[in-house]
């Protein structure tokens, strides 16, 4: 067993050195622009964005796929998902405390986690970022980079967040009354404490995008230095760290929208 356990360890580094034996060759190289693998109009389409397009693809044809196979008398794989899935639509109606509203929105908060948990994971597969082509500079481009490296990727989930909540609170109690969580003429306090709680609005934009980012990049960046400095043995537990800081991220970012929702949706307290 041992022997067997070794075998594969080193088998999947050979296969982790290989993937990243391109970036190597040329050095540590760390870029915090995405690489532009080329141009639809004006349009750039990077590396993180073909990536992000592979997940996309790759969850439809899951769903797809678990919807076909759906069985009124469930084998033990649908058994677990059920499990899964009951259980956290059961903690979602727990923090909302509405039946309706969980219908609503359990489907946003699922999607999210699901998708950045995707993103996140794939960008980790031995040979992302390893092959692709070269440009005039002899500077490899590659195909396919992590999705959450890209500020932009993370942004634009940010802002998916961040409409959600909005949308949330002003369905649930109506626009005047949200908005009078932030606009209050009431007093000189009750307008200082609105402009705090607008400020820390917009603020959700930065740290739901900037959190994810920096968490996912910063992962990236070390197991490609400890992968040029002292492969094979190093990386092993990093790998494994990162592959659970995705998961982490990913139900970070799903539960923040989810209790931002919950605020949003209450009753303004004068």
């Amino acid at each position: 067993m041992e022997c067997c356990t070794a075998i594969a360890l080193v088998s999947a580094m050979n296969l982790i050195t290989t993937a990243y034996a391109a970036e190597e060759e040329a050095g540590i190289s760390v870029h915090l622009n995405p690489y532009v693998v080329g141009h639809i109009g004006d349009l750039p389409i990077t590396a993180t964005l073909i990536t992000v397009w592979l997940v996309m693809v790759l969850l439809i044809g899951l769903a797809v796929s678990v919807k076909i196979r759906l069985n009124p008398i469930p084998a033990t794989l649908q058994n677990l998902a059920e499990l899964v899935v009951g259980g956290a639509y059961q903690y979602v109606y727990e923090v909302l405390g509405d039946r309706k509203v969980t219908d609503a929105y359990f489907p946003v908060i699922a999607t999210i986690f699901i998708f950045i948990l995707g993103i996140n994971w794939v960008g980790l597969i031995p040979g992302v970022g390893a092959f692709g082509f070269y440009d005039e500079h002899h500077h490899l481009v590659p195909l396919l980079y992590p999705g959450s490296t890209d500020l932009n990727i993370t942004i634009g989930l940010a802002i998916v967040a961040f409409v959600t909540i909005e949308l949330a609170g002003v369905v649930a109690i109506g626009l005047w009354k949200y908005v009078g969580k932030f606009i209050n003429f009431r007093s000189p306090m009750g307008f200082v404490l609105g402009f705090i709680e607008l400020i820390s609005e917009l603020a959700r934009l930065i740290s739901f995008s900037f959190r994810l980012f920096g968490n996912i990049f910063a992962g990236k960046t070390l197991l490609l230095v400890t992968m040029f400095f002292v492969p094979y043995i190093l990386p092993v537990p990093i790998y494994a760290y990162e592959l659970f800081v995705g998961l982490i991220q990913a139900a970070v970012f799903a539960i923040l929208t989810l209790f931002f929702i919950k605020l949003a949706i209450e009753e303004p307290h004068h």
